[in-house]
């Protein structure tokens, strides 16, 4: 994204002056915020206000922040000016839009309602990225004070309400399908201020359905005319894009009303008056991210909590659906999704697909293009016995013979710590590996053994891992939190390692590392989030493992509150929510940590891009030229270098 959400200079606030102190502590008391402006009609604040009659730029403060932004309840409010996104073909990227009430216009404890209503981003050639496809809206709700629950608002209108001295955001999307023309989209989203009842929903929404039907109309009216001696195939490419829009304006709530009743005033007076108009722009780039991310980052879904929290029978039909929605649901996050259930000790079982391989959803999971890696159930991992080891052979006999057996990799065992658990481990791959020589398992660690033969809990006995489980593990999976900020230390790591005999090292972040090193706990800065995957490009790992993204304190309601699990930091293992929580709705509420995670692996491919064309030192350069990223403790906390790194890229690797 092109940050123009905000102006130059705006992350030091330098250009801003600081708000006086506000009446409460914090929080906001029961102040509404700062008076900076004069209020047209001032003497109609003495009573009751009737937004109707007012402006909304009088009532509310709007801006736009940067995807990475933290917008707390005491955001100062900056000048509104459009919003530019710079954006491939198969990505998603984000900005925020801040709200702030400067007086309140209800009188039941909320400073205000506001109807936001979007329009689809158009080109000048006709061509749409719709609204609740392409792009989407959603509310930023606190947890435990943080923004960070992106609860979806219903589009191409919604109706939300502020609260008195506190500022809020909505989290806007962008995602561009691979086969999108590439061009300038351009379209607006309307925030007006309306009144509590619901009567008057009609008469707002049907002001900015006119601005609809207009701008719809000057659109095709705008193609129309830029057909005038094009090419025959070019022309009937137009008459299909005006064809397309003037069905799509039939069928406008406008148009719908105005053929019951006979007449339709498309004067826009009233409209430009009293709503605030949020121009966005999205350039959408003429090269594609790759289907198949270039990074396999494999996530963990604890089944346990699912069937705890939603009251399902494992193995039921229910069971199977919810863990199907959990699993595409995830994938659009350019992540590998694993289901997992603990064991004993760390014992874990771990698979990809729920269903066995002989079953048609099994080739579905694993041809998918989307999913970089699969695990495989070790099924006598919880339960050795003879059937299971059956089950464990047929998987490998039908699996082995696939031409998606090279994204599969087996994970036995979560942070061995002594030699007897090694053995174990020895013991679990060897059974494997007799019938599948050529399968893979991973083993994550942050420790040597702590009865080797090596001084115990040193880095040396860290380093000897791999030959304590040589050849009995392929994938060495090491913690962040044992690097700290010595990324100095990689070599010494991977100098262990056997790339010949198809030896790889992942990482992983867990509890550590602690701030201000990048990982993905609650209240850390937005950078701070989107910098783990800088760090994991820079450092070389060609795989990251997440052992939890759903792993909440136990609960038996699916509407239960959310609570962290004691003893770790907020937020570890939890990337997002029931939507139960929020809403009826049963589909999961992302976190704002889980899209800046995203936002990296978006990130890691414009690095691959470039380090393919241009080299992996040229690339390197280019983070530190950039800004974007030095090391673990020396990263940007502004989004600025974010796009700088980003539109080199572009400009670079274009095509010509």
């Amino acid at each position: 994204m092109e940050n123009n959400a905000y102006p130059s200079g705006a992350q030091s606030n330098a250009e801003y002056l600081a708000p006086p102190p506000v009446e409460g502590v914090a929080g906001g008391g029961t102040g509404y915020g700062w008076n900076d402006v004069t209020l047209k009609g001032r003497d109609s604040f003495l009573k009751a206000i009737d937004p109707t009659r007012l402006p909304t730029t009088d009532l509310l403060h709007v801006w736009g922040m940067p995807s990475t932004a933290t917008i707390g309840h005491q955001e100062p409010p900056r000048p509104l000016e459009p919003i530019s996104m710079l954006v491939a073909r198969n990505e998603r990227e984000s900005v925020q839009i801040a709200l702030r009430p400067k007086v309140s216009w209800t009188g039941n404890g909320n400073a205000g309602n506001l109807q936001v209503h979007c329009s689809d981003l158009c080109s000048s050639s006709g061509q749409r990225l719709e609204v609740g496809r392409s792009l989407t809206l959603r509310r930023v709700v606190p947890i435990l004070g943080v923004p960070d629950a992106l609860v979806p608002v219903s589009l191409p209108s919604a109706r939300i309400s502020l609260l008195p001295g506190e500022t809020s955001a909505l989290w806007v999307s962008v995602d561009v399908p691979s086969a999108q023309q590439p061009g300038v989209y351009e379209g607006e989203i309307f925030i007006t201020a309306v009144k509590a009842d619901a009567d008057s929903t009609v008469e707002e929404v049907s002001d900015i359905d006119k601005h609809e039907v207009r701008r719809g109309l000057e659109e095709s009216l705008y193609v129309a005319e830029s057909l005038h001696e094009k090419p025959q195939e070019e022309m009937l490419e137009g008459l299909r894009a005006i064809t397309t829009g003037l069905r799509r304006l039939l069928q406008a709530p406008l148009l719908s009303a105005s053929s019951e009743n006979g007449s339709m005033d498309m004067d826009g007076d009233g409209q430009e008056a009293s709503t605030i108009r949020v121009k966005l722009s999205v350039t959408v780039w003429d090269f594609v991210l790759p289907v198949t991310p270039s990074l396999p980052a494999v996530f963990g879904i604890s089944e346990t909590v699912i069937e705890d929290r939603f009251g399902l029978e494992h193995g039921s039909e229910d069971w199977y659906g919810s863990l199907d929605m959990h699993y595409q649901w995830l994938l659009q996050y350019r992540i590998s999704p694993y289901f997992c259930r603990w064991g004993d000790n760390m014992r874990v079982l771990t698979y990809t697909c729920p269903w066995p391989a002989d079953h048609p959803k099994s080739e579905e999971y694993y041809s998918d293009p989307r999913l970089a890696v699969y695990a495989i159930p070790y099924a006598p991992v919880l339960s050795s016995t003879d059937a299971a080891k059956d089950v464990l052979r047929k998987e490998l006999e039908i699996l082995k013979r696939k031409p998606h057996w090279k994204k599969s990799y087996f994970y036995l065992w979560d942070e061995p710590l002594n030699l007897e658990q090694y053995d174990i481990i020895r013991r679990m791959s060897g059974e494997i590996r007799a019938i599948a020589p050529d399968a893979r398992v991973l083993t994550t660690y942050y420790c040597g053994p702590s009865d080797a033969p090596i001084a115990p809990g040193t880095f040396e006995a860290f380093v000897k891992v791999p030959s304590f489980l040589r050849p009995h593990t392929q994938i060495y999976c090491t913690s962040e939190w044992v690097l700290g900020n010595r990324e100095d230390l990689v070599k010494d790591i991977t100098a262990e390692l056997h790339p010949e005999n198809r030896e790889e090292w992942w990482t992983y972040v867990c509890m550590g590392p602690s701030d201000p090193l990048p990982n993905w706990h609650l209240g850390l800065r937005g950078t701070q989030h989107r910098a783990v995957m800088w760090r994991v490009w820079k450092e070389g790992g060609t795989g990251f493992l997440y052992w939890g993204a759903n792993c909440y304190e136990k609960a038996v309601v699916s509407s239960a509150e959310i609570k962290f699990r004691r003893g770790l930091p907020p937020g570890d293992g939890v990337l997002f929510y029931p939507g139960e929580v929020f809403s009826t709705s049963n589909q999961p509420v992302a976190s704002a940590r889980l899209e800046r995670i995203l936002s990296g692996l978006q990130d890691f491919e414009y690095l691959q891009m470039y380090s393919s064309r241009y080299g992996r030192a040229e690339a390197l350069a280019l983070l530190e030229k950039s800004g974007i990223y030095y090391g673990p403790e020396r990263y940007t906390h502004d989004h600025g270098p974010v796009d700088v790194m980003r539109a080199e890229v572009f400009r670079a690797c274009r095509s010509s």
